[in-house]
């Protein structure tokens, strides 16, 4: 098969430059209107980590793969690269925005006049030299790994060498096992932290699998967008099935993690621990059982069957209600601690700066898709990925 090279159109440019003004104009409505600086602060850190996410699990999405040496997947891998582009901007993002001023704004840890008994234990952890010093880590892997997994992907474009799919493994199980430890770090210091007297030993698994929900959503959202513009034919529909097979599987276990700390939290009702479910219930009542609706009951009850899994008419909506749904998720999770009750909303601040977030990811990975053939057809497993059928 020819390489394929998908162009990045004027019109692809203006559309999202027009999403990242748009997120512009929410930040500036935000500070005129005196939203709050906890509130901005809240959306930034929101949009920015669920972007972020994107891109790790496009990373993550290629790895996996690769160590499991999978052929299907193959065909779409393009898609997981190139998302994982976004890394490092979150990561520049990131630093600027506890730089300036986010870090003090919304975490309650970072103010001596707030310390207590249980803070107080917390601190050889929760200090901010050791918090910017795992930051810069943890993106430095990140973005070392991405870089050099991509560059060893187009190295087998350019050369049919198995040593480049070896390495290729190599680069992805340390991406893996530096993942599997940084994603539950990560997500301590940047989102529970906010709530900093509580903890759940299944915090980061949580998170990490609405990451992987919301990624997979985000595939299948730019594996459309593509075919629509006339690109990855050589995707069919049984590599569309196995997608739709993800997010239906990913969504069932997110909802298994939710309902288990949940439970295990109302079974045991120890105070300390019910509190972060008590702020949510009777102050984001209605956030709260959204979240379970949408990301629960949506994917569950429309890809259950095998063709609704393999129709992009079903398919699509599911895809773009997980999106939305996952955002939710992160929403209820990031703003009862950071802004509480009474200050927090949905208004143009939240839909605006998440229109401009989506902007900027679609800018990078598109700008990042055409500079590698959207076919990686010296890999060696490319030919089983074109043969590849499921039968169930």
């Amino acid at each position: 098969m020819e390489n394929i090279t998908f162009t990045l159109t004027k019109k692809i440019v203006t559309i999202c430059i027009i999403m990242v003004s748009i997120g512009l104009l929410a930040l500036v409505y935000g500070l005129i209107a005196g939203l709050g600086g906890e509130r901005i602060s809240a959306n930034i850190l929101l949009n920015n980590y669920y972007f972020l996410g994107m891109g790790l699990i496009g990373l993550f999405f290629v790895a996996v793969h690769a160590i499991a040496e999978s052929g299907w997947q193959v065909s779409v891998q393009r898609i997981g690269e190139a998302m994982s582009t976004f890394i490092p901007i979150a990561g520049i993002l990131m630093l600027l925005f506890f730089v300036f001023g986010g870090l003090h704004s919304i975490y309650d840890w970072t103010h001596p006049e707030h310390i207590d008994e249980i803070l107080a234990k917390k601190a050889p952890y929760l200090n901010e030299p050791f918090f910017y010093i795992r930051l810069i880590i943890y993106f430095a892997i990140w973005s070392l790994l991405s870089f050099y997994i991509r560059k060893t992907s187009r190295e087998l474009d350019n050369q049919k060498d198995i040593r480049y799919f070896h390495k290729l493994r190599k680069l992805s199980a340390i991406f893996i096992v530096t993942y599997a430890i940084t994603s539950v770090t990560s997500a301590w210091d940047w989102l529970m932290s906010l709530d900093a007297h509580w903890f759940s030993t299944l915090y980061g698994w949580y998170i990490f699998m609405s990451m992987l929900a919301s990624g997979v959503s985000m595939i299948i959202i730019i594996l459309y967008l593509l075919k629509r513009m006339g690109y990855m034919t050589h995707v069919n529909n049984e590599h569309i099935h196995d997608l739709g097979k993800y997010l239906f599987g990913f969504s069932l276990f997110w909802a298994y993690l939710w309902f288990s700390q949940y439970m295990l939290i109302w079974y045991a009702n120890i105070p300390e621990e019910t509190i972060y479910f008590s702020e949510r219930l009777d102050h984001f009542k209605p956030i709260f059982m959204a979240n379970i609706i949408v990301n629960l009951a949506i994917p569950l009850l429309l890809l259950m069957t095998r063709d609704a899994k393999r129709a992009f008419w079903m398919l699509i909506p599911v895809a773009i209600t997980v999106f939305i749904g996952h955002w939710i998720d992160l929403y209820q999770i990031i703003m009862p601690g950071a802004v509480g009750g009474e200050k927090a909303g949905i208004g143009f601040l939240e839909i605006g700066l998440t229109i401009g977030y989506l902007g900027l990811f679609f800018l990078v990975v598109f700008y990042s898709l055409s500079k590698s053939p959207l076919v990686p057809k010296n890999h060696p497993f490319y030919n089983e990925s074109q043969d590849y059928h499921t039968n169930y």
